[in-house]
């Protein structure tokens, strides 16, 4: 009698489920670009509000730092929000072209 073996994941569930991890990898960008875009968009919201409760600019930062730049870029450009910092300015794109650089990297390098 012949027995027949489900092969077995040589990673992680979900790059056995999806077999690589680039959906899941974008997956997360599109979903933390998508959140960077709109807290920017809602930040510029209470902005326009005397006396609203405002966003962090350092949550505004982390958004891009944890892969959201090219969504906070689009958002500051968009909604015409934050662009007379000088450290949004040079900041996010910054980030974005680091981010860029990394990925190109990661991307030609394994």
């Amino acid at each position: 009698m012949k027995t027949w073996y489900a092969p077995q994941p040589s990673g992680d569930a979900a790059w056995f489920l999806t077999g690589s991890p680039l959906p899941v990898i974008a997956g997360y960008l599109t979903a933390v670009n998508l959140w960077a875009f709109a807290l920017m968009g809602f930040d510029k919201h209470r902005a326009r509000r005397k006396g609203a409760r405002r966003v962090r600019e350092r949550t505004l930062f982390l958004s891009a730092l944890l892969g959201g730049s090219l969504g906070a870029c689009l958002g500051m450009w968009c909604f015409r929000h934050k662009t007379k910092h000088w450290y949004f300015v040079l900041g996010m794109p910054l980030i974005l072209a680091a981010q860029t650089a990394l990925g190109l990297w990661l991307y030609f390098s394994f």
